[in-house]
């Protein structure tokens, strides 16, 4: 399990990469959001690496994703996919594309808010087309009526998303134009650092009587 590229590539965006400060960039959203598609480019922006977690699982796993579901069962994927994340969140300077359920787990969120999360928000129908031009087998998806699934776990999964630190919707856009998006949207939820303070912090005691200085 390994981010890609051994080198960091140059960055495009410094000014925003010195304000991230090596913080990770979690992108959450639906199966088809676009999430490792829009990772690669935003990564590339920043020069920082780009890891998609679900092919990190499917590593650690030795096996792919629908065989784990089939043979084990979700409870054990989102255990494995929990582990991941705890793996990822020890590293800096990632975008990380998680998978579309990874926000149904509160652990993960631990893990991800030592980051930043960015919700990859997309209408159901934009979705439904790029699924259907996707062979990837999507095991939450296998159903008489994928449309009405898919439309079940957005439901579920919409206030989970909207805890995210940034939200990006989409209107099916290339990916580096919604990598483009991510970084003008970025610098609304970055805080900039407090300035020390010009002079040295004066302390008092219950008695008002002036203590050692902090600095």
């Amino acid at each position: 399990m390994a981010p890609d590229d051994d080198a960091l590539p140059r960055p495009s965006h410094r000014d925003l990469a010195r304000r991230l400060d090596g913080l990770n960039i979690y992108l959450v959203g639906m199966m088809g959001a676009g999430k490792s598609a829009v990772g690669r480019p935003l990564a590339e922006a920043l020069g920082y690496r780009f890891i998609d977690a679900d092919t990190a699982l499917t590593e650690v796993a030795g096996r792919p994703i629908a065989e784990i579901f089939a043979s084990e069962g979700e409870d054990a994927f989102r255990a494995l996919e929990t582990a991941v994340l705890n793996g990822i969140a020890s590293w800096h300077s990632l975008v990380v594309a998680t998978g579309g359920g990874a926000v149904t787990r509160p652990e993960n969120w631990g893990h991800m808010r030592q980051g930043l999360v960015v919700w990859l928000d997309a209408p159901a129908e934009e979705l439904l087309r790029r699924l259907a031009a996707d062979p990837t087998p999507r095991p939450l998806l296998d159903a008489a009526d994928p449309a009405a699934r898919l439309e079940a776990l957005l439901h579920d999964r919409r206030p989970l998303y909207a805890q995210a630190d940034l939200t990006v919707a989409q209107q099916g856009g290339l990916p580096a134009a919604v990598a483009l998006q991510v970084l003008e949207a970025l610098p609304s939820v970055l805080r900039d650092p407090t300035p020390a303070p010009a002079e040295p912090v004066r302390l008092q005691d219950a008695d008002g009587q002036a203590r050692p200085s902090l600095n």
